[in-house]
């Protein structure tokens, strides 16, 4: 692997871990500049991504002109046209992936999304984050890197599945772990198909967009439903 795409999965890492420095620091600002504590949070996490995702396109500035495996990418018609399917089969990966979790006892709903929500409502600006930098820097270092080194050792099925459970993994949920996968998986597949990684940043931007306007839009609608669907499941389980 390249020296760049170490360099790369540090600042990636470092970003992750920085809050544990960086709300402190921060809310230890607010407190005493008269800032409300509650955008500590948001805010160290609308400055951490945004300055990683700086970082990261300054060190991939050369293949970024085309220097690179991508310039024997599709064309632009394909490419826009996986992108645009891409995320309707991110959308119906995600969708199978949840029925198995059902049949197998897992609860539906998501607390990453429920937290991402709850901050989008603090900090409106936090939107940028969730639906446009996050994406991007997922797909870079999960797709581009750690798939692309893999699939360079392994064929596209080992490949696409190690590094959409690292993807998976990364989130935390590992309840959710299928769910994570089967996004990462749709992804790989995606890059593999058009050798182009603005593909799959275009349906995971579009795909996450998607679920935070909706699940903050019809977020009470949303929870009504699942208390429905809880309690006629508990009442069917009664006779059984």
């Amino acid at each position: 692997m390249k020296r760049e795409y170490w360099i790369i999965l540090i600042v990636y890492i470092v970003m992750q871990f920085s809050s544990l420095a960086g709300v402190p620091l921060f809310m230890f600002g607010f407190k005493h500049f008269g800032g409300k504590l509650e955008l500590a949070v948001p805010v160290w996490l609308l400055t951490s991504f945004t300055v990683a995702l700086i970082i990261i396109l300054f060190i991939l500035r050369n293949e970024m002109k085309g220097q690179s495996f991508e310039r024997k990418g599709s064309s632009f018609s394909y490419s826009a046209m996986w992108a645009v399917a891409g995320f309707f089969l991110a959308l119906f990966a995600q969708y199978v992936a949840a029925i198995i979790e059902h049949l197998i006892g897992i609860n539906p709903g998501s607390e990453n999304t429920k937290e991402i929500v709850n901050i989008i409502e603090t900090f409106p600006l936090a939107i940028f984050v969730t639906s446009i930098v996050g994406p991007i820097l997922e797909e870079i270092v999960f797709r581009k890197i750690i798939f692309g080194a893999l699939h360079k050792r392994f064929n596209f099925f080992i490949s696409a599945i190690i590094s959409s459970v690292i993807f998976a993994a990364a989130h935390m949920e590992f309840q959710h772990i299928l769910l994570y996968s089967a996004m990462g998986f749709t992804f790989a597949f995606l890059y593999v198909k058009t050798k182009r990684i603005i593909v799959p940043i275009f349906a995971h931007v579009t795909m996450n967009t998607l679920v935070v306007l909706v699940q903050s839009v019809y977020r009470e609608d949303i929870e009504r439903l699942m208390r429905e669907a809880e309690a006629v499941q508990n009442f069917i389980g009664g006779f059984l």
